[in-house]
Order: structure tokens, then C-alpha cells, then sequence
């Protein structure tokens, strides 16, 4: 088939390559969310996904919104057979959607209809779910709404951070998206409506979600902490100061809520249940460090907290 990928963070590249790499799937152009400042040098960047298709010679559109009039046409002008999805990042109005003969059909991370929405992944471990997964399924009007495809499963491991997690997913989801273009090609494979019972959603996480509750169980942090690694990122404050914190271990001890204690066996915390222990700390313009040497040169007082 003649396919026009969308697609724009590093979780869309595993199927791009595929799709590059197919045999039976030529990749004829590229939709990715235009350039934008990012890295520590705030430097103008190529999204990941259009990176590799520069490096590949494919033409890579980057329109503000899918329904400028130009990248319509563009869209029409490649005659595309489908347009598999992954990430994209933008809302694709019905006159997009119409364009490919099997139209457009997304990898979604979840097992749909769990975590409808832009952070499947996160909301999956921060909800403490045994298994997760990744979906194909044809873009409809609604929010993740159509009719399924196919779908991988993956057990979340209970040290998986999101970034862990959907690594995992993003190489067995491009597995599953090249089966799927197979199958609708061959006419082999049909969708399958998502039932009414199970649904859930999944809002895009910002930095304020990163916000560590001290006076939260220390299962629900732990939690929420790998849910937001790498990103946004899970932090907290000591006197004004935003530090932001690596995954925690639980410890059958207790201490008040947001105390924090120094021993030579690491740093404790007190949560609404048991202490948490930390283990890597990133002080405001540092870089990533362990707790103990954090502490020894904050010179933490004894009764110190986090608020």
C-alpha cells in the first residue's frame, strides 16, 4: 500500500521504521507537528519522526493544523491507500479522515476502551493496573472511539516508569500496525466496535500532575512518580526550592507525612502510610544525583520537611 504516516514523538519512530522497512508498504510521505524548540540549548528540531524520514529521503509535511487548505491538497495530490497513526499530536478533521481508501488507522497505547486519550500509558500505572497494551483502530469522529482492529498485551512490571513501559509498547505496537496494514490490504482483517463497558480517560499530564502528595499512602506516590517518568517529571519543594525525584522505594517503616530523614542507609520520607525511600534527586540546575549526596550537601536540619 501507498501510506502517509503521522506521527511525532520517539513512540511513533519503532513504526515508521517498520512501515520504511516493509516489503509490501511504500511510505510516501510523512505528517509530523512542525519544528519546535526543545533540549537543553533551546534549539529549533526536527520532530524525531521527521528526523528519520529526512534521513530516508521521504517528503515530510508539517502543517500547524490538518485542516489548512494547503496540506489537504498535498494530502489529496499523494493518494495515499491509508494513513497509520501513531502520536501524531493533532485533531484530523472529517475531510482529512476521507482521503485514504482504508483511511486512517491509529496505534493506540492502552486496551481500548481503557484510556481513551492523550496519556494512556501514564494513566495505566499511576491506576495501578496489572496489564496494559497497545491497539489498532480506525479513526472515527470521536475520541479513540472506532472500531478495533487488533491488540498486544503487556504486563506492567511494578519498577516500570511510563518511559520504561511504552518503550516496551512502542516496539510490539509496530509489530501490531504492520500486521494490521497486512490485513486490511489483504482484505483479511475487519474492525470490531469497542464496547459500551470499560471505558476510561486518560487527559494529557502536565507539570503540575508531577507534584508529589506527601500526605498520600506511599503506594499512590510511588505510583504517580513513575507515571511521570521521564516526563513531566515528578518533583517536590524544600524550602522554595523545586527538586525533582526519581522512582521511590517503599520501607515497612513509618514517619510523619513530608518529614524527611537522613541515615547512612539513604534518604526517608514520611508519607500517609509507610516511608518511602529516595534515590535519585535533581536539585534546580543540576543533574541527576543520588539522595544521600543531595542531602549531605543541602545540609538538611534535623525536622526537615517538604511542603
Amino acid at each position: 500500500m501507498r501510506v502517509v504516516f503521522a506521527g511525532t514523538p520517539d513512540p511513533a519512530v519503532p513504526s515508521l521504521r517498520r512501515l520504511i522497512d516493509s516489503a509490501r508498504h511504500e511510505v510516501v510521505a510523512v505528517v509530523t507537528r512542525p519544528d519546535a524548540v526543545a533540549g537543553r540549548g533551546r534549539k529549533v528540531q526536527r520532530s524525531p519522526v521527521g528526523q528519520l524520514a529526512d534521513q530516508h529521503g521521504i517528503r515530510v509535511l508539517t502543517p500547524r493544523r490538518p485542516s489548512e487548505p494547503e496540506f489537504i491538497d498535498q494530502l489529496t495530490e499523494l493518494a495515499p491507500d491509508c494513513c497509520p497513526v501513531v502520536a501524531y499530536g493533532a485533531l484530523l478533521p472529517q475531510r482529512v479522515l476521507d482521503i485514504p481508501r482504508f483511511g486512517w488507522i491509529n496505534l493506540h497505547f492502552s486496551l481500548l476502551p481503557a484510556w481513551r486519550g492523550a496519556a494512556p500509558v501514564q494513566a495505566a500505572i499511576d491506576a495501578g493496573d496489572e496489564f496494559t497494551g497497545a491497539s489498532t483502530f480506525q479513526i472515527e469522529a470521536g475520541l479513540d472511539t472506532g472500531p478495533v482492529f487488533g491488540v498486544v498485551t503487556e504486563k506492567i512490571q511494578v519498577t516500570d516508569t511510563a518511559g520504561a513501559l511504552l518503550a516496551r509498547l512502542a516496539d510490539s505496537g509496530a509489530r501490531l500496525l504492520e500486521t494490521t496494514l497486512d490485513g486490511v490490504e489483504d482484505g483479511a482483517l475487519h474492525a470490531v466496535p469497542q464496547p459500551n463497558e470499560g471505558v476510561s480517560y486518560a487527559p494529557k499530564v502536565v507539570a503540575e500532575d508531577g507534584r508529589v502528595r506527601w500526605d498520600q499512602p506511599a503506594l499512590n506516590i510511588s505510583r504517580r512518580i513513575r507515571a511521570v517518568t521521564p516526563a513531566p517529571g515528578a518533583w517536590t519543594e524544600i524550602g522554595g526550592t523545586r527538586l525533582k525525584l526519581g522512582p521511590v522505594e517503599m520501607v515497612e517503616e513509618e514517619l510523619p507525612a513530608r518529614t524527611v530523614e537522613v541515615r547512612k542507609t539513604g534518604v526517608f520520607v514520611g508519607t500517609a502510610t509507610t516511608a518511602v525511600r529516595l534515590d535519585q534527586v535533581q536539585p534546580q540546575g543540576k543533574r541527576m544525583m543520588a539522595a544521600l549526596d543531595w542531602a549531605r550537601g543541602a545540609r538538611l536540619q534535623p525536622g526537615a520537611v517538604f511542603e
